[in-house]
């Protein structure tokens, strides 16, 4: 049997059916976001002040460590930014 691969750009989520507390999550999924790679996707039904439903959601990498994929932004350093900030302090 084959893995369920996700295509870049797509996800999916799914009522969880483990919830133990009424503060943990009401749907969990993933989803591929093209140029960073696959997500973890949590949703919470909520209400607004109104009384309209609506869903928030969290979305995390699932490897904490993971870099963007080529063609992302990376991360500057302190060397990478000294360069281009005029009033920088000057290095010794």
């Amino acid at each position: 049997m084959s893995k369920f691969v996700l295509k870049p750009g797509f996800g999916q989520i799914f009522r969880n059916t483990d919830k133990s507390k009424d503060t943990d999550r009401d749907y969990k999924g993933e989803a591929h976001i093209e140029g960073f790679g696959e997500v973890w996707i949590s949703g919470w039904r909520k209400t607004t002040k109104t009384g309209d439903p609506f869903l928030s959601l969290s979305i995390k990498a699932k490897d904490a460590a993971r870099k963007p994929e080529s063609g992302g932004a990376r991360p500057s350093t302190r060397d990478d930014l000294a360069d281009e900030i005029p009033f920088a302090p000057e290095r010794r």
